[in-house]
């Protein structure tokens, strides 16, 4: 909504991100300020977990602009199984790799959530209309940013809860900057336009209006949610984690329902109802 409301262009999707992601660093810096926890440029050697932050932010940064440009093209529903699928799979892979193979019922949970992605994200829907493989290979591209973004976020646990993000945030705000600065130079005169049903240009200015309340929104719900993920990779595994998190297509298509009556469909009932069943085998 917050990019259909800048324009709905992929330069206005980075615009947008670049808007949000500005407000979650300045919140987060003063957040460090007040609880008297300076970022330490010492943390920044390679290998230490302030590095581990910037790069996951960097990789998100990367992964949020080829997901919206895979939006952008209209294949929504593949673009979000696909990305969602790689970014609960690679977490799920290091973690097996560092922590060893979870439990054989959450193992099982892990594959019933991967069908339940798959079945909410990819479900019928008149916006699927470009499977292109140039369109999945950049849905792919989103999940490998998400997925490493996940892996980075655990690495960057000892920092604690608010400077990892902080980081992030300061890598994923540099790499969006110098994709808009590149896209200035270039001087591209044409960008894909990410569906907006029947608005038109009169609806969009009305809009744009409309942009620092879903930015704020962003930045508070955004950020918050990937605080509690770093909290969650805390006390327990980061695959768990993960694959839980990767479960967002669910609450998306419920928001949807609730907020642009749109109507879900029965498969996307069914993959929610699988969902919640994947959600009880992993956390039993």
């Amino acid at each position: 909504m917050g990019v259909r409301a800048a324009g709905g262009s992929t330069r206005s999707a980075l615009r947008f991100v670049v808007l949000s992601h500005s407000i979650s660093l300045t919140v987060l810096l003063l957040l460090l300020a007040r609880l008297r926890e300076p970022l330490q440029l010492e943390s920044l050697r390679w290998g230490a977990p302030g590095l581990w932050a910037v790069a996951g932010g960097v990789a998100g940064g990367l992964g949020l602009t080829a997901f919206y440009i895979a939006l952008s093209r209209g294949a929504m529903g593949a673009a979000a199984a696909v990305s969602g699928l790689l970014a609960a799979a690679i977490p799920a892979v290091v973690s097996s790799a560092l922590e060893g193979a979870p439990r054989a019922l959450t193992l099982a949970g892990f594959g019933m959530a991967a069908v339940a992605i798959w079945m909410i994200a990819a479900g019928d829907s008149p916006e699927n209309t470009d499977s292109s493989g140039s369109t999945l290979a950049l849905a792919a591209l989103g999940g490998v940013g998400f997925g490493f973004y996940f892996v980075a976020l655990k690495f960057a646990g000892a920092l604690g809860l608010v400077a990892p993000m902080a980081l992030a945030r300061a890598g994923s705000l540099a790499v969006c900057l110098l994709l808009l600065g590149a896209m200035a130079v270039w001087g591209r005169t044409r960008e894909k336009q990410i569906p907006s049903g029947n608005d038109n240009q009169k609806r969009s200015s009305r809009g744009r209006s409309t942009i620092l309340p879903w930015a704020l929104g962003v930045a508070l719900l955004d950020t918050g949610g990937n605080m509690l993920f770093v909290a969650a990779t805390r006390l327990g595994r980061l695959d768990v984690a993960a694959v839980l998190a990767s479960l967002y297509p669910a609450g998306t298509i419920l928001l949807a329902a609730w907020q642009l009556h749109e109507r879900p469909t029965r498969r996307q009932f069914a993959g929610m109802l699988a969902a919640l069943a994947a959600v009880a085998m992993i956390t039993l």
